[in-house]
C-alpha cells in the first residue's frame, strides 16, 4: 500500500516543530533518524522515541518502528512513526510525495532533489534549485522562516541567537572527551559555575547515576538560568560537543516542555513551501 508520505529526516527539537505542523495539516509523516540521536532539548524532541520507544510532545506522539507496514499502521492511528535510517535508504522504496531535511547539520548529509517530487531543507548547507527545491531560512531575525527558491540560506555564524542579552554563553560545550552524565535535570535552575554534568573515561554501570563525587571532568554551567536542554546521559562526546542549553529567563519553565517559537515558525514555513510547490508543480497524487 503506497501513501503520499512526507518523509522528515531528523527528529530534533526544531524538526519536531515541522513534524507537528505537517501532522496537523493532514500529511502522513514518517521520520528518519540516526541510531543514537544527540538532541539537547530532549523534552521537545520526538527523536527520543528512538531510545524510549515512544515520545510525546504536546499533541503529537511518535513511536519507533522497524518496517514500512508497521509505519503505515501507526500513521493510520494518528501516531507518527520513526525509523532508524540515517542514510534515507527507505526513501527510494516508498517514493514519497516530499522529503524534508530537518537534520540541521549545517551541511547536506545526502538529501537530493531526485529523492522526491518535492524536496525541502532547513538551514545552511543547501542551495535551492540545486540540492533541493526550497530552502527554509533558520537564522533568527527578519528572514526567519523565509522560503528560498534560488540560492542558499544565510551562512552559519556559529553564534546562538540572543535571549535576554545572552548568546554564545547560553550553549554549553564539552570541555573534553568522554562519557557524558548529567548532574541536573531539564527544568532545573542552575547557577553559573555550578556542576552541570560530568565526563567519565569509561561508561558507568547500567542504572548507576553520576554524582559530583564520580571520578571525571566536571562540566560547569556557563551562566545562571533555566536548564532548557541537556544531552542524554551515557552519550560519548568529543571535546567541544554541544551538551546543554541554558535560558537566562528563569521564569520560562513551560518553555522547557513546549515547542519553541522558532520551531513553530519553521514548521509553518515547511507546510507553506510544500503546498506552494505541490500547486506549482501540479502534483496530484
Amino acid at each position: 500500500m503506497k501513501r503520499d508520505w512526507v518523509i522528515v529526516r531528523g527528529g530534533g527539537d526544531l524538526a519536531t516543530g515541522t513534524i507537528q505542523a505537517l501532522q496537523r495539516a493532514g500529511f502522513p509523516v514518517l521520520v528518519l533518524e540516526a541510531r543514537r540521536p544527540s538532541a539537547i532539548r530532549r523534552q521537545v524532541a520526538l527523536c527520543e522515541a528512538v531510545y524510549d520507544g515512544t515520545a510525546t510532545v504536546e499533541d503529537v506522539t511518535c513511536q519507533r518502528c522497524t518496517s514500512y507496514n508497521e509505519a503505515a499502521l501507526l500513521q493510520a492511528d494518528g501516531i507518527v512513526p520513526i525509523l532508524i535510517d540515517p542514510d534515507g535508504q527507505v526513501i527510494a522504496d516508498l517514493q514519497p510525495l516530499a522529503v524534508v531535511d530537518a537534520i540541521l547539520a549545517k551541511k547536506n548529509l545526502g538529501t537530493k532533489r531526485a529523492m522526491a517530487p518535492i524536496t525541502i531543507a532547513l538551514g545552511p548547507g543547501f542551495t535551492a534549485g540545486v540540492d533541493v527545491d526550497c530552502v527554509i531560512e533558520t537564522q533568527r531575525g527578519h528572514n526567519l522562516g523565509r522560503l528560498i527558491f534560488d540560492g542558499p540560506a544565510a551562512a552559519n555564524t556559529g553564534v546562538p541567537g540572543l535571549i535576554a542579552g545572552c548568546g554564545k554563553e547560553r550553549v554549553v560545550h564539552s570541555p573534553g572527551a568522554g562519557y557524558f552524565y548529567g548532574l541536573q535535570s531539564i527544568g532545573d535552575t542552575v547557577e553559573k559555575g555550578a556542576p552541570l554534568a560530568i565526563l567519565t573515561n569509561t561508561p558507568l554501570p547500567v542504572g548507576k547515576k553520576a554524582s559530583v563525587g564520580t571520578p571525571g571532568l566536571i562540566v560547569p554551567a556557563t551562566l545562571t538560568g533555566l536548564l532548557r536542554g541537556l544531552l542524554r546521559s551515557g552519550y560519548r562526546v568529543p571535546q567541544g560537543f554541544k551538551v546543554a542549553d541554558i535560558d537566562p529567563r528563569q521564569d520560562q519553565y513551560a518553555n522547557c516542555f513546549t515547542v519553541s517559537d522558532k520551531a513553530r515558525c519553521l514548521g509553518g514555513a515547511v507546510v507553506t513551501a510544500l503546498l506552494y510547490l505541490q500547486r506549482k508543480k501540479v502534483i496530484c497524487r
